[in-house]
């Protein structure tokens, strides 16, 4: 019997520093209000799937995402470090409008496949983290149609996603993760497909449900 195994990649819901600065793996940064209500109705869309089990990144912000599915489905969150935010080093707590001037900043946005940040890591240990990740996930969930649950960051699951697609690192940029979205990926044992991207809301980007 083909083993598959779906993922849903979900990005945590909104806190404060989302687009404003660099919260990167400092501790004690929660939900907003706004994030608090996208964690609540996720959970309610995803009220019909079926879930074997959730995964988080071991972050605040994640776990306060994770927490509401995982209580309407009477699951444990599992912290997992594979699915940590982007180390970023000496850019952890920065503001975007001072990064923007610096060379580094600029290298790191442009060239994704060979840039590391200062102190921190590249997006090719991102990814080799996740992928390993995955193929453990796997192989602790070999039902033939089993389905788990990840929350994680925007850019670690960016580079998943644009691996997936066949996408150069250094163009991830052109797929969107959204606070709070699902993008659901399905694996077996003959390759991987992308069967929904950046679904938000409840699919009120016209994309609906995973199923």
């Amino acid at each position: 019997m083909l083993s598959m195994t779906t993922f849903l990649l979900i990005r945590h819901a909104l806190c404060d520093p989302v687009g404003r600065s660099i919260a990167g793996r400092q501790p004690g940064i929660h939900l907003n209000n706004p994030g608090r209500g996208q964690a609540r109705r996720l959970a309610e869309w995803l009220g019909p799937i079926t879930l074997d089990a959730i995964y988080s990144s071991p972050l605040e912000r994640a776990l306060e995402t994770a927490s509401p599915i995982a209580q309407a489905k009477g699951l444990q969150v599992h912290p997992a470090e594979a699915w940590n935010e982007i180390d970023f080093g000496e850019w952890t707590g920065r503001a975007l409008a001072d990064l923007d001037p610096l060379p580094e900043w600029r290298r790191f946005n442009t060239f994704r496949s060979s840039a590391v940040v200062p102190g921190g890591e590249s997006m090719t240990q991102v990814l080799d983290r996740v992928l390993r990740e995955l193929e453990r996930l796997r192989a602790l969930h070999p039902a033939a149609t089993a389905h788990v649950a990840v929350v994680s960051h925007g850019d670690v699951l960016r580079s998943l996603v644009a691996h997936a697609l066949g996408v150069p690192m250094d163009l991830f940029h052109r797929l969107e993760i959204s606070p709070a979205s699902v993008s659901t990926l399905e694996i077996t044992d003959q390759g991987s497909r992308l069967l929904l991207l950046n679904s938000t809301e409840g699919g009120s980007n016209g994309v609906g449900p995973p199923a």
